[in-house]
């Protein structure tokens, strides 16, 4: 093991690449708070700092992604629909097995320029978690309680008020609703049987409500609808500990371009269009579990210096005066002061670890388990 690969799995390492994310995310917050004044004086002027803002907080993570791990992304698609990326307003569909798998979509926004404008359909409970949730809400995100009778029209407005974002925008849906665990996979295919719909071998039924209000209140202003269907070669199953731990995964991912044209205005009619996409990306799963490969041209989009100068910058604002007190607290000999600053730390890990657990499969929502049981 080298110098390099023994740095990135020591824990101390890991708490100064925390706090770094957790500092630099409330200073970021924080001036977010401040720009709400722009909001009433130029609201575009205030959206486009956000995005910028933004940016600074969520290229930290893909820094981890791709300088710090090594991580390769590979598309699968054609050069017509990948000549579009960064180009147009967009519905983004992408299957949710994975922990990171929100972390390949935001180094693919990267690369192309919009990850500061990327949107997202959230449940409402990340909307108090520090830094995720208090980023997205200056973004606009749209956050739901995932009950539609309650969600209806929060979901509208929300997305009809980006009918005018001034930059390019990537709106991921998981139409899943929940990420996929074999007992919500058992439910969703008893619920798929009980509805006469084809089952699913690796994906959970999409629920479609999300999705056809997306694409109703969308209309006019996002162009087409990209499916992305991702996988891990080698059958791995990364997680974002082992993305801090430094282990390299090599991802690939199905892109597939559908005009919003193609895309039927009725309700019901959409909805079946989902259902028959999902049957489509079920196959192409099938086909890459065989295979080990997706269909299509292959494309790696060369990373960029950014997120990690951002990250480098930073680094050298926050850790500088870190060190400086920490050093001040041990050269004092003062018992009191060493155990404070003690706690401090441990207190910053266990949050640290806690925004971690956000990603967790284990950990993550009962949706899939108890809706699915439930009339869509």
């Amino acid at each position: 093991m080298g110098f390099i690969a023994f740095l990135k799995t020591q824990f101390i390492v890991h708490l100064l690449i925390g706090f770094v994310f957790v500092v630099s995310g409330l200073i970021i917050n924080f001036i977010q708070l401040c720009t709400l004044l722009l909001w009433p004086i130029n609201k575009q002027l205030y959206r486009r700092v956000n995005c910028r803002l933004a940016y600074s907080l969520w290229s930290q993570l893909v820094m981890l992604l791709e300088w710090w791990s090594g991580t390769e992304c590979t598309l699968f698609s054609d050069e017509a629909t990948v000549k579009t990326f960064g180009k147009e307003h967009v519905i983004i569909i992408l299957n949710h097995n994975f922990e990171i798998d929100f972390l390949c979509g935001w180094t693919m926004t990267e690369r192309f320029g919009v990850l500061g404008s990327s949107k997202v359909l959230a449940k409402r409970e990340l909307l108090y978690v520090p830094l995720i949730g208090w980023t997205w809400y200056f973004l606009e995100i749209v956050f739901c309680k995932r009950k539609w009778e309650e969600d209806r029209d929060t979901v509208i407005e929300g997305l009809k008020r980006l009918s005018d974002y001034p930059e390019y925008m990537w709106f991921l849906l998981y139409c899943e609703g929940t990420r996929f665990t074999e007992t919500k996979h058992r439910i969703s295919m008893e619920v798929a049987e009980s509805k006469g719909l084809p089952k699913l071998k690796y994906h959970l039924l999409p629920r479609t409500k999300g999705f056809t209000t997306a694409v109703q209140c969308l209309r006019g202003t996002v162009s087409a609808v990209y499916d992305v269907t991702l996988n891990f070669r080698g059958n791995k199953n990364p997680s974002l500990l082992g993305i801090l731990y430094g282990k390299k995964y090599e991802a690939d991912m199905c892109v597939r371009r559908f005009p919003l044209e193609d895309i039927p205005q009725d309700e019901k009619e959409a909805a079946n269009w989902l259902h028959k996409l999902y049957q489509e990306k079920d196959a192409l799963q099938e086909m890459y579990n065989q295979e080990g490969i997706f269909p299509g041209k292959q494309f790696k989009p060369p990373r960029r210096p950014w997120t990690l100068l951002n990250f480098l910058f930073w680094a050298t604002i926050l850790l500088s005066p870190l060190f400086t007190f920490g050093f001040g607290v041990f050269a004092s000999g003062s018992p009191l002061l060493i155990l404070a600053f003690l706690g401090l730390v441990g207190a910053a890990s266990f949050g640290v670890r806690r925004l971690i657990g956000v990603t967790e499969i284990e950990k993550g929502s009962s949706y899939g388990n108890q809706e699915f049981k439930k009339k869509e």
